[in-house]
C-alpha cells in the first residue's frame, strides 16, 4: 500500500462562513462561502446530513471506511487494530472560521456513551494556520443553571465575556479537552485534530444558519445537553498551559492530548523519513516529493496525504513544512 493523496471533501452548505482561505490554501478553485470545513481521511458521517456525507472517498471511488473495516490491519497496523479494532480513532479536518463561530461544546466519552449511544466523545486540538483570537475555557465560576438562562435569552455578549481570549498566531496549537466552552474567532484558519465524532451543543446561535433551539442540544434539551459542560473555571495560567508556540517534533499538543490523538510538525530541509503508521500528512509550506515512485509525488502547500500503516516508513524529500496528525498509541 502506497500513501494516497486526498481530494478536497467539504461538507456543503454548513451553519456558519468559511471556505476561501480553504480553496486558498489548497490551491483549489473556491467553493464559496458555506463550506468552512475539509474532512480529511475521514470515516465519520455529519451528523444530520444527507447519507455518506462527511466520509472520505478514495480516488478509486471506495469509501474510506468501507476500506478500513475490510482490512484494519493494513490500514491501522496490528498494535492499533489489537486495541481499537477498526476504529480510527481520528478526525482531522481543515476549518476556515468565515465569522467567530458560536459559543459551543463537546461531550466527553462518558456522555457520549450515556445520553447519545456513541463510542468517543470530542476531544481537539487546532494547528494555526493562519491566525487571530480564539475563546477557551471559563474565566470564573459560574452555574449550569447561569448557563441555562444565558442560552434561554440568547445574551451573546455575556456567554462570550465568560471565556478566556487568546491571542495565536500561525504555528501555535490550542488543546481543548471536551466540556471546555470554547469558540474560533474570525479570520482563523487551522488544522482540527479530534476524535472521530460530530457532537456539538451550541449556547448561541444568532447569526447562524441554524435553528439552535431545535438542533443545538443534540436532540437531548438542553437541561440535559448542559450537564456535558465543564463548569471548573481556568486561570489565565491554566488556559496558556493548553496552548504551545512553535514547537516542532513528533508530538507538539499540550500535556493531556496524547490520549486522543497526536499531531507533529516537522520542517523539510533536504530528506526526512516518517515512521511507519497510519497517519493524515498536510503540506502547510512550501514542497516535498514523495519518494517510492517514478518519477517521486510531488506534493504542494495544501496537499492532504493518507498514510496507510502498511506503507511503512515513508521518505520525502524537499524543502518545507508538514504537519502529521496520528490517533493515540494507546489509554
Amino acid at each position: 500500500m502506497q500513501p494516497i493523496v486526498l481530494t478536497a471533501n467539504r461538507p456543503a452548505d454548513r451553519f456558519y462562513l468559511g471556505g476561501p482561505r480553504i480553496a486558498e490554501f489548497r490551491g483549489s478553485p473556491d467553493d464559496g462561502d458555506r463550506v468552512p470545513e475539509d474532512w480529511i481521511g475521514s470515516t465519520t458521517e455529519l451528523r444530520g446530513g444527507p447519507p455518506s456525507a462527511g466520509l472520505s472517498v478514495l480516488p478509486d471511488g471506495r469509501i474510506l471506511r468501507d476500506c478500513v473495516a475490510d482490512d484494519p490491519v493494513r490500514w491501522l497496523g496490528e498494535a492499533h487494530t489489537s486495541r481499537y479494532g477498526d476504529d480510527p480513532m481520528l478526525l482531522v479536518k481543515l476549518l476556515d472560521a468565515g465569522q467567530r463561530l458560536p459559543v459551543h461544546i463537546h461531550p466527553d466519552a462518558g456522555f457520549a456513551d450515556r445520553h447519545l449511544d456513541r463510542p468517543h466523545g470530542k476531544a481537539e486540538a487546532w494547528y494555526i494556520l493562519r491566525g487571530g483570537d480564539v475563546h477557551v475555557g471559563l474565566k470564573s465560576p459560574t452555574t449550569r443553571e447561569r448557563l441555562g438562562a444565558l442560552v434561554r435569552d440568547q445574551d451573546v455578549d455575556a456567554l462570550r465575556d465568560l471565556l478566556h481570549t487568546v491571542a495565536v498566531h500561525p504555528g501555535d496549537t490550542v488543546f481543548v479537552p471536551p466540556g471546555t466552552l470554547h469558540a474560533i474567532g474570525e479570520g482563523v484558519l487551522l488544522i482540527e485534530v479530534q476524535e472521530p465524532e460530530d457532537l456539538s451543543i451550541l449556547l448561541e446561535w444568532q447569526g447562524f444558519e441554524i435553528d439552535g433551539s431545535r438542533d443545538g442540544h443534540l436532540g437531548l434539551g438542553f437541561e440535559t445537553a448542559l450537564e456535558a459542560v465543564d463548569l471548573s473555571p481556568r486561570t489565565a495560567g491554566e488556559v496558556e498551559a493548553l496552548v504551545t508556540r512553535g514547537f516542532e517534533g513528533a508530538s507538539v499538543l499540550a500535556p493531556g492530548a496524547e490520549r486522543y490523538f497526536a499531531l507533529g510538525r516537522h520542517r523539510v530541509d533536504g530528506g526526512f523519513a516518517l515512521d511507519a503508521g497510519f497517519a493524515v500528512l498536510i503540506v502547510t509550506a512550501g514542497m516535498v516529493e514523495l519518494d517510492g515512485e517514478e518519477p517521486a509525488r510531488r506534493l504542494d502547500r495544501g496537499t492532504t496525504l493518507l498514510v496507510p500503516a502498511a506503507a511503512g516508513r515513508v521518505s520525502l524529500h524537499g524543502h518545507g513544512e508538514i504537519v502529521v496528525c496520528r490517533p493515540p498509541s494507546g489509554r
